[in-house]
């Protein structure tokens, strides 16, 4: 319980918190499986159970359930990278977006893709190359930012310009291989439509291995939140810590981002909602931003399936596919307009 002038405010228990996500979670994972036309509810509840005709079957257990898994896994992906950036570098406008790792895993994709490398033809392979932009992107930041990295504005502004670059040379792949652009466009954009079982069976054991390389040590995180001379002085070896945090960082981006694209704004946004409902204890906070933002890219990737059907009967369209990157982006934009406009208004 914490007191505020005379007025007494008591913290929702944190088991209520995950519980409550928890069901939202159950709640998006069902409104995914039963998005679409082609199967209603009821199909869904037989497929589930066991039965329903093959193609009822087909849809449901291999192009709806492997989607939704996709989504909610990236979501985790990214809002718990954006959290161990933020605590890693001290900048609660550091995210895997605006600091180069984002630009830098999808860069790293599209010329994988649109180049036609030899040798990167399967999914593990784009995960590498990912992974590779991923860490030049935050490398460039690095270096770019010098003695400023722990002031969050100039942070910011390098990683625009980093942002910048990385986009403008993704451009430039696009412009050697036009022909590519068609199967590059979802890194662009941010899309979950077409994922199917052997995406899933990549992404998961990436997610878990790197989700708690990133969880264990929210000890040492937390400490670095405090900054150095505090975490120096309990013990802690800095910068070591500092950067076995952003390794897992990059990585859980990278491979978020090789399999669903550039979802804008989850990595920026969901690790502040998670920090006000968990607290700065990084011991509950990551956890709560994984599944918070699991949450929130599942919840998006579901209401893209059900509003692609409604807008294709406004526009006289026989098939409309929104993708999920655009949901995440028109909301994070408008939320970070709305709470742009109420700390001007504060001050």
């Amino acid at each position: 319980m914490t007191v505020t002038g005379s007025v007494r405010v008591r913290r929702v228990p944190g088991w209520v918190v995950f519980g409550a996500l928890g069901v939202a979670l159950g709640l998006v994972v069902a409104g995914g499986l039963v998005a679409g036309r082609a199967v209603g509810a009821q199909g869904v509840a037989e497929v589930l159970r066991g039965g329903g005709e093959p193609l009822a079957r087909h849809v449901v257990l291999q192009l709806r359930l492997p989607r939704t898994l996709v989504a909610v896994t990236a979501g985790a992906c990214l809002a718990l990278a954006g959290l161990v950036l933020q605590s890693a570098l001290r900048n609660p406008l550091a995210g895997p977006e605006v600091t180069g790792v984002t630009p830098g895993a999808v860069l790293g994709a599209v010329a994988a893709t649109g180049l036609g490398l030899a040798g990167w033809e399967s999914p593990l392979a784009v995960v590498v190359a990912a992974c590779a932009g991923g860490f030049t992107g935050a490398g460039l930041l690095w270096l770019l930012a010098g003695r400023d990295r722990g002031d969050p504005d100039r942070t910011a502004v390098h990683g625009v310009l980093v942002s910048a670059v990385l986009s403008g040379l993704t451009a430039m792949v696009l412009l050697v291989a036009p022909g590519e652009l068609g199967s590059v466009v979802q890194w662009l954009v941010g899309s979950t439509e077409g994922r199917v079982m052997e995406h899933w069976r990549l992404l998961w054991p990436w997610a878990l291995v790197w989700a708690l390389g990133a969880c264990l040590p929210a000890a040492p995180l937390t400490l670095l939140r405090c900054g150095d001379e505090q975490a120096a002085a309990a013990g802690l070896r800095t910068g070591r810590a500092r950067l076995a945090a952003l390794v897992c960082a990059v990585a859980l981006t990278a491979g978020a981002v090789a399999v669903v694209g550039a979802l804008g704004f989850v990595g920026l946004l969901v690790p502040h909602l998670a920090l006000a409902l968990f607290g700065a204890d990084l011991r509950r906070a990551l956890p709560g931003a994984a599944l918070l933002g699991a949450v929130v890219v599942g919840g998006a990737d579901a209401t893209a399936q059900w509003l692609s059907p409604v807008l294709a009967d406004v526009l006289g369209m026989d098939r409309l596919s929104i993708p999920t990157g655009a949901l995440t982006t028109g909301v994070g934009a408008a939320l970070l307009l709305i709470v742009a406009r109420r700390g001007t208004e504060e001050r």
